[in-house]
């Protein structure tokens, strides 16, 4: 037998294998043994019965940096770059730390979208001189529904558009704080 005569049976028989496997899985066949035609072939799952996915709950925000590096300047407010930095525009962040509970003001509006805002928390980390970090304070905001978690539902001035004012009140200062970084830990559009 020559070598091109091997090569072509060989080259046969790997395509005969794949087909007969292919023919036995999709139940191709003819009459079964009872002479009549095989049963339908089960459904085949679709879509939307695959297995459903689920993802982990939401985390909470990431603590507050116990140390502000490089140490912060006499009043001054930074903003923390998160997921939710780029939607918004915080401006007039003010530290008043004489006050008798101090507190960061400003005014937040949001540039990503113009529907309702269902959830939005500010929050504020205080720090010393040294950048030690000495409590931390919160602001909640919504638009639309029932209160919600303690949260008062606003129908006054919107954040989309010209925005809000807000106050951060710090809660537990372990000092008096000279500096403050904001972030925005959750905002929710409608």
């Amino acid at each position: 037998m020559s070598p091109l005569t091997r090569t072509t049976k060989a080259a046969v028989l790997g395509l005969l294998a794949p087909a007969a496997l292919l023919a036995t899985l999709t139940a191709c066949g003819g009459p079964s043994a009872d002479g009549g035609q095989d049963a339908a072939p089960e459904p085949r799952p679709t879509a939307t019965a695959a297995a459903q996915v689920t993802f982990p709950a939401p985390r909470t925000a990431p603590p507050a940096a116990p140390t502000l590096t490089p140490a912060p300047t006499k009043g001054e407010v930074r903003v923390e770059q998160g997921p939710f930095t780029d939607r918004v525009r915080l401006t007039r962040l003010a530290l008043a730390s004489a006050a008798a509970e101090p507190r960061v003001t400003g005014h937040l509006a949001i540039t990503s979208d113009v529907s309702d805002v269902l959830a939005l928390e500010l929050r504020a980390a205080y720090y010393d001189e040294h950048g030690r970090l000495l409590g931390t304070g919160s602001f909640q905001y919504q638009e639309e529904g029932e209160d919600a978690h303690g949260t008062e539902r606003h129908d006054g001035p919107r954040a989309a558009g010209d925005g809000i004012d807000f106050t951060v009140p710090a809660k537990g200062l372990t000092g008096t704080p000279v500096a403050a970084v904001v972030s925005v830990p959750v905002l929710v559009n409608e």
